[in-house]
């Protein structure tokens, strides 16, 4: 069968999302599992845009050695080098190139003509090309640009030296069928199309951003570009699980396979989640809790004497576990390596050592200990290995008749001990005064909620959080039985966050 490419632009576009801020070890893990996963190509971020994402996309291009690693420059020339000198030590580097091709982009952001952006787009992939033979272009906004023009400008740029081309609905505008015949028009009018990959890049606007890329597909197109959860600017991207699955699940239709490791695709669901602040639906297709649970007794019946009768994927296929075994404080080490490795954790034997005298903490507080409460704990290990202040502990008294008070004890640079106490309209409230008279850095709160990780009154609360700093919102979780103590937890990820972006000159990102 034919291969599809899996362009996955997570920590390009997907970063991009209003309220989403990684730093450079988060990429970095999320790039990690990305290869794992057997992604083709990850697009690790736009290196002009500031020195955070130059060094994150350097730091991947260093490490990653399966996946081609490709950074993303507008048509200038100071951007191609830059995009160049970040991804130069990648085993198999790429530069993408993009202009915007439509006459709304041209006349009221561009303020030029198509002939200027046509000789700006074929004298830029030359540029680029005089640094690597792996150049893919995209005409932004092809969706609602001028058909003729795009097929001048892709026959130009790939005579030029492009090897993908790529047709961006860059504001989710397309319908199906429409998006489709315009990938067969390129084809029919493009003459020499064929010594290029043909890619699309679709947006989620008006929720058809998995439809349009599915339906390129079909019409020829080998590469999509997705991101994981289908996260990315405003409604977001085509979402790598849905369209890897569809071809995977309807092999009759589409008679295609990709390089994806399925297995992966679940546990790369959580980590982007929890490392973005963004929860996935219940209803998210493929990923999201609610995914494979049947409530009516119809559906129950049904797949009680055949799974197949109403699920048409096995859970198992994209790594959601198989069995519901609970642990408790009595199961030892081997048995909770064992549930972490089904889960599809692989831990050091210090970082599990750690999650396990975690998890023993959490099983004397709570009977069971459930998949979600270990993924909570999994989650909860990632967010303390970076910190520049860390909660040691805290007290907060608190009732009708009392005044609420927070007493608090961090841990800062270089170890010192920090302690101070305040008052506020609630326990949280007060908690998050005595943390800012010892951080000192300037924020505002702009969301809070909580959630219940699972059922029973004796569930791991996990909270999460923004904060906004300098026009940039920064995300945190937290996640304890205590909800007070989650809340601070939430509170202190943010604020190491926001540290981190400064310290690495990343705070003009979002």
């Amino acid at each position: 069968m034919e291969k599809v490419i899996i362009f996955d632009t997570t920590l390009r576009d997907g970063e991009q999302a209003a309220g989403s801020s990684l730093n450079v070890q988060e990429k970095l893990e999320i790039a990690r599992h990305l290869e794992r996963m057997g992604v083709d190509i990850i697009e690790a971020g736009f290196p002009i845009s500031s020195p955070g994402d130059f060094e994150a996309v350097r730091r991947i291009a260093c490490e990653i050695k399966q996946s081609t690693i490709c950074g993303l420059a507008r048509a200038v020339a100071a951007d191609i080098d830059a995009a160049w000198n970040a991804i130069e030590e990648a085993a198999q580097p790429r530069i993408h190139v993009f202009i915007s091709a439509s006459d709304i982009h041209l006349m009221h952001q561009l303020k030029k003509s198509r002939e200027q952006v046509h000789e700006m787009a074929v004298a830029m992939v030359v540029h680029a090309k005089k640094h690597t033979e792996d150049i893919e272009f995209s005409p932004m906004d092809a969706s609602r640009s001028n058909p003729e023009f795009i097929y001048q400008l892709l026959t130009d740029v790939i005579k030029a030296g492009a090897t993908t081309v790529n047709i961006p609905d860059t504001v989710g505008y397309a319908i199906p069928e429409e998006f489709g015949q315009l990938i067969k028009n390129i084809f029919e009018n493009v003459e020499n199309i064929h010594k290029a990959v043909v890619s699309v890049h679709c947006h989620n606007d008006l929720g058809l951003a998995v439809a349009n890329s599915l339906q390129a597909v079909q019409c020829g197109a080998r590469q999509v570009e997705c991101t994981v959860n289908g996260i990315g600017e405003r409604a977001g991207n085509a979402s790598l699980e849905e369209v890897v699955m569809a071809i995977a699940t309807r092999g009759d239709l589409f008679n295609l396979t990709t390089n994806i490791k399925t297995q992966q695709i679940y546990s790369a669901s959580r980590l982007v989640s929890e490392l973005t602040g963004f929860a996935v639906q219940a209803n998210k297709a493929i990923v999201g809790a609610n995914a494979f649970r049947h409530q009516s007794g119809i559906h129950q019946d049904g797949v009680i004497k055949l799974a197949s009768t109403y699920e048409i994927i096995d859970p198992r296929a994209v790594g959601v576990p198989a069995s519901s075994l609970v642990m408790g404080k009595l199961s030892g080490r081997h048995a909770f390596k064992e549930r972490l490795a089904e889960l599809g954790y692989g831990l050091s034997e210090a970082d599990f050592e750690r999650v396990f005298a975690a998890f023993k903490e959490l099983a004397d507080k709570k009977k069971e200990v459930t998949d979600r409460d270990i993924e909570s704990l999994m989650a909860e290990d990632k967010r303390t290995v970076t910190e520049y202040y860390h909660l040691e502990r805290i007290q907060v008294t608190c009732g009708d008749r009392g005044i609420p008070t927070a007493a608090v004890k961090l841990i800062g640079p270089n170890g010192k001990e920090l302690a101070d106490a305040a008052l506020g309209t609630g326990p949280v409230d007060a908690t998050y005064k005595a943390i800012n008279r010892l951080v000192k850095v300037p924020n505002v709160l702009t969301e809070f909620s909580v959630n219940s990780v699972t059922e029973g009154i004796d569930a791991i609360g996990e909270v999460l959080i923004r904060i906004e700093s300098d026009g940039v919102s920064y995300t945190g979780r937290g996640a304890d039985p205590d909800i007070v103590v989650a809340s601070a937890k939430a509170y202190m990820n943010a604020l190491n966050r926001l540290l981190s972006s400064k310290k690495q000159g990343t705070q003009d990102t979002s």
